[in-house]
């Protein structure tokens, strides 16, 4: 397991100092952070990252979505960077990590090289991707999905925020709307670290997560009409009650996800009742249902059997409902040379390591569709995050940030 620069070691107090810096811009009211993507605090976070990076020697590219490139040069001109990082932008009540770990581990480890005045073959390329939270403007991974042609430019600068306000609108108006095409960069790999989000490695006692794969992800926006009525002057009979029939469809989705264990998930979190009143029985519901699996023929089983139930749960009740896809992308299976990169490096440097399947969405899942990918995690507290008491430790956020350099010198190759 022995390789060039097995006993390279970042600098723990500098990333643990570069992310409470960092996390001084957007706070939040519970200790966390409030910088959602496109805000004047995500450009003021950008800007500090901007000047880290020029004080490492990086030069920096940024593309029609805004998506900033900081590169550190490589001894062969010709060579395929080595791109590394994650997010920088926030939920509205989001933690300190989520994201920005990746971006700042991959400051840390350009840093570190510096200070021992490593070369290496290969550049290496530290990015911020725009809007990877999804929150003020939908969908998640927005900018790495205009990247792998999963989206135009055209309709993400259309989408809007809850006020109206435009994705291409607000990038101008921070700032940061770059001139390069979006997606024309080639990369010979690409890795992102990440906070697990998840209980599995705490739970394990396990440093490193090995992430083989991505669960892939479906959201079905269910509409259901009933009859708005009196809670009590309306006969039990008589009620054509939405939100009853939407809680039974609540039931057959949750079965289904036990049905499909041990992998597969599946549960409704955005609901919107109307009229949302105390005395009133709810004449229509909007909910998002979400399955995820690893495997998509799963998936496409649980989506059939919740309609097939919802619609049968909603005939008996005499009440209305229809469907429509509003977002998913297929499970990702990383590459299995990166892959083995960061399970080398998580031996070689002691640390103990599990494979693990990606639970949520990320840059690496749409990434891994134009470059071999692979992704490394570390553990957080209770699996808690997009929760401002989103906590990890110096210790994890030392070793995650460890293996990553090890995994990106690998395939950077050092130059001796």
């Amino acid at each position: 397991m022995s390789a060039a620069g097995e006993n390279l070691k970042i600098n723990s107090e500098r990333l643990w100092e570069s992310l409470m810096e960092m996390a001084k811009i957007g706070p939040g009211i519970a200790g966390g952070n409030n910088r959602q993507t496109l805000t004047d605090e995500d450009g003021e976070g950008r800007k500090l990252f901007q000047r880290w990076c020029e004080g490492a020697g990086l030069s920096m590219g940024v593309d029609k979505m805004g998506t900033m490139f900081m590169r550190r040069e490589g001894s062969d001109p010709n060579a395929l960077p080595v791109y590394v990082g994650s997010h920088l932008d926030t939920q509205p009540t989001g933690g300190k990590y989520d994201g920005v770990l990746g971006v700042l581990a991959g400051l840390e480890l350009v840093r570190t090289l510096n200070d021992l005045d490593i070369k290496t073959k290969h550049p290496i390329i530290v990015t911020n991707w725009t809007n990877e939270e999804g929150t003020r403007f939908a969908p998640a991974m927005m900018a790495s999905g205009v990247f792998a042609n999963m989206h135009t430019l055209d309709w993400a600068y259309d989408k809007e925020d809850s006020e109206g306000k435009k994705f291409g609108d607000e990038l101008k108006r921070i700032g940061w709307l770059g001139d390069e095409e979006v997606g024309h960069r080639k990369m010979h790999a690409f890795f992102e670290l990440h906070i697990e989000q998840g209980p599995i490695l705490e739970a394990e006692n396990k440093e490193i997560g090995v992430v083989t794969h991505g669960q892939g992800l479906s959201w079905t926006e269910v509409t259901i009409i009933g009859k708005d009525s009196h809670t009590g002057s309306t006969p039990m009979p008589m009620r054509k009650n939405a939100g009853l029939g939407m809680a039974k469809i609540l039931q057959l989705v949750d079965d289904i996800a036990w049905a499909h264990k041990p992998d597969a998930v599946g549960a409704a979190g955005h609901i919107d009742v109307y009229p949302n009143s105390r005395n009133v029985i709810p004449g229509k519901v909007v909910f998002t249902i979400d399955f995820r699996s690893p495997d998509l023929a799963t998936i496409t089983q649980m989506e059939n059997e919740m309609k097939v139930g919802a619609r049968k749960i909603c005939d008996e009740m005499g009440l209305e409902i229809s469907f429509e896809k509003v977002g998913g992308f297929d499970p990702v299976t990383f590459d299995e040379k990166c892959v083995s990169a960061v399970r080398n490096a998580a031996e070689r440097l002691g640390y103990s390591h599990q494979n693990l399947i990606a639970g949520a969405g990320h840059d690496a899942c749409w990434i891994s569709r134009t470059a071999p990918t692979a992704m490394i995690m570390c553990p957080c507290v209770d699996g808690l995050s997009h929760n401002e008491a989103e906590e990890i430790s110096k210790e994890w956020a030392t070793a995650g940030a460890e293996v990553l350099m090890h995994a990106v010198v690998e395939m950077a190759e050092i130059v001796e």
